[in-house]
């Protein structure tokens, strides 16, 4: 299973990947294995403003649905488009082409909240 170190990572196996005041969030290699094969995405919350922690978008896998959480507080900028007629890159490569929003950060020090590789690990054993 992969962890890339340049990461942080929730409790709620969601990622972020920070590019100065700009991220790419997805869910991590661990929760898409969980889910099963994705078969659709849907984030409603673009132009919005959400808080760290709430709900910005649903994943669903072929038996289940599940929430998508925001690791920091910011606005959501854009969905992964491709992920519209491709859904399974989230299956396939979580941390690349299977990212699924990219967010403009209100606060880069939020992200001190969250896990790095090893802590997350630890996490799921």
């Amino acid at each position: 299973m992969q962890l890339p170190n340049n990461l942080k990572y929730t409790k709620e196996h969601e990622w972020i990947r920070l590019e100065n005041d700009c991220a790419y969030v997805g869910i991590t290699d661990f929760a898409q294995s969980e889910l099963g094969e994705i078969v659709f995405i849907e984030v409603e919350t673009v132009g919005e403003t959400l808080s760290a922690g709430e709900t910005f978008g649903t994943v669903e896998a072929v038996k289940t649905v599940s929430d998508l959480f925001l690791p920091v507080s910011g606005e959501i900028l854009e969905v992964n488009d491709k992920l519209e007629n491709q859904p399974e890159l989230v299956n396939s490569d979580p941390y690349g082409e299977g990212w699924i929003i990219k967010i403009s950060v209100a606060d880069t020090n939020d992200s001190q909240n969250l896990l790095d590789a090893d802590a997350y690990q630890s996490l799921i054993g």
